[in-house]
Formats: structure tokens, sequence, C-alpha cells
């Protein structure tokens, strides 16, 4: 069957559900191949993860504050990644944006792109009640002095993969077992501690898919 052409105009935005980090990362990985062979248009994923600390690129910023041992006899997987940034850590409750985007099609360049992921978490964060922002030479967003998203991108032959995590109502007691992206010191929190509110994550993911609609369409 003869493959539809694409418009540039086309974006693809999957909801994954809740989903294992490693799947999703296959499934990223061959969505990106296939991007860079024009095969697909740009494609965005949303999902939840079971509980997993991931291990980043920058192996001084890779911080863990208890045994693997003791982390895996809770129930929490451990995985090292090739993106950018240091350790961080996923759960039910928070939601996670992957663009798998070709920077040209959108014409941006790598720090423009990751601006626009930021924007993203800082206006549906401001949806939810949350008044966030970017705090300079820190990555990720940030609520006062507390993280409330991370930002993770890795670029091939200019295609992005990883992306946001963006704290919603997830059990931040995770986030006691490392030292957020290298980060001493910092605490995490999320939106629900912000607000005290309930969240309904299928209406969050729909106000993202909105949200990316118009941050990442041509």
């Amino acid at each position: 069957m003869k493959s539809k052409s694409l418009h540039p105009d086309q974006l693809i935005i999957r909801d994954c559900g809740l989903a294992g980090y490693e799947e999703i990362l296959s499934l990223q990985q061959q969505l990106l191949a296939d991007r860079q062979m024009d095969k697909i248009p740009n494609t965005i994923l949303l999902v939840e993860h079971p509980p997993i600390i991931t291990l980043g690129a920058r192996k001084n910023e890779n911080k863990l504050l208890a045994d693997e041992n003791i982390l895996k006899s809770k129930g929490i997987e451990i995985i090292a990644i090739g993106r950018g940034g240091g350790t961080t850590a996923h759960n039910p409750g928070q939601l996670v944006i992957y663009p798998i985007i070709k920077l040209k099609t959108l014409k941006l360049d790598v720090p423009e792109f990751v601006r626009r992921v930021e924007q993203l978490g800082l206006e549906l964060l401001d949806t939810l009640g949350v008044i966030a922002h970017r705090q300079k030479g820190l990555p990720g967003l940030w609520v006062e002095k507390q993280k409330i998203a991370s930002v993770g991108i890795q670029i091939k032959k200019w295609v992005t993969m990883h992306g946001i995590a963006i704290n919603i109502c997830n059990d931040l007691t995770i986030f006691d077992y490392i030292v957020p992206c290298g980060l001493e010191n910092v605490k995490m929190t999320s939106a629900a501690e912000q607000t005290g509110k309930k969240y309904n994550i299928t209406a969050v993911k729909k106000t993202a898919a909105q949200l990316c609609r118009q941050l990442f369409s041509s």
C-alpha cells in the first residue's frame, strides 16, 4: 500500500495511557527513525509511566540517595538513557510529553525548541491554576524555589525525542530517592500540592493536546 504524502502542517498526537518506560523509549526510537526518513509526520506522545528512575547522559548529575536493590524492592525500576540532564523520576499522575519533531519543519533551532517545550509546560500548568516559571541557569520549570517539571531533550539528525515531565498529581516521595537533575537541595512539587485540587489526567491530556497543536503545528 502506498503511503500518503505528508503535509508539513500535519501533527499526530498519541495518548499512550499508562505504559512502561522501555516500551515508550523503543516506540520513540522507531518514530524518530521514521521521522528522519519522512515516513511519518511530526508526532507527540502523551503518557504516564509506572514508577521508574532514569539516569541521563551526564554521569556527574546522576545521583541516587538509596541503594538500587532497595529501590527495586519498592517496585521502582532504574534505567540509564541517552537524553540530556541527570537523574529524574516518573510515576503515575505525572504527565510526560515526548515530541518527535523535525526541527526544520517548524523553522526552530535547538534553544528555541527547548523554550517551546518549556512554554508548553508553563501554559498547561497555568490552566491548572499554577503559575510556574523558568529559572536562569537551571533546567525545568519552577514554582518559586520548588521544581515542578523536568526537561530533557535528545536530538538526532535534527529530529527530537524525550521531552518534558510535569508533576500533576503524582506521589512525590519517589523524588526522595534521587537528587533531581543533579541539583542539590531541590524540593519537587506538583500541581496538586500547590493548589490542593484533584485532577483528572485524561482531562489534563486533552488540554495538553490542544496546547501541543498550538505550539508545534507549522
